[in-house]
């Protein structure tokens, strides 16, 4: 089990499911504030399938996104759930489906059925923390 420091550092590609193209929703904000720190973001949304939110096409589901990242060999690297926990658990099965790295479920979202699916697959699991708060922290230890 890598901790989260390695998980943030390793990663390049973030799937965010829930993400919402309105101002006030942190799953915007965090998705926004990971992507100007260099990672790619991919918006996972059945509401907005088809439209652009960060510039980037947004996919029904994980596995749509992920078939059409892999002809350019692309990895979803961690898969940000801005869901409720209750929800969490056949997410946790599409994020095993795709062979993502990480299933991170943010800050007030905890799941322990859905966690132990995903480490029981191999996955890195992550409950109840935020990407931007954890990323923050890893900028101000590097300063």
């Amino acid at each position: 089990m890598r901790t989260i420091e390695q998980i943030l550092r390793a990663a390049r590609t973030v799937a965010v499911v829930g993400l919402s193209n309105k101002p006030e929703r942190a799953s915007l904000e965090v998705a926004t504030y990971l992507q100007q720190q260099g990672y790619r973001i991919i918006p996972i949304n059945p509401a907005y399938a088809g439209q652009e939110i960060l510039g980037e096409t947004v996919y029904a589901t994980l596995q749509e996104a992920a078939n059409v990242l892999a002809p350019t060999g692309t990895r979803i690297d961690i898969v940000d759930c801005f869901r409720k926990a209750e929800e969490m658990q056949p997410v946790a099965k599409d994020v095993i489906d795709v062979r993502a790295g990480c299933l991170w479920m943010q800050l007030g979202i905890e799941n322990q059925v859905a966690a132990d699916l995903a480490r029981a697959a191999g996955l890195d699991v992550v409950m109840n923390h935020c990407m931007l708060i954890e990323h923050r922290k890893l900028d101000a230890r590097a300063a």
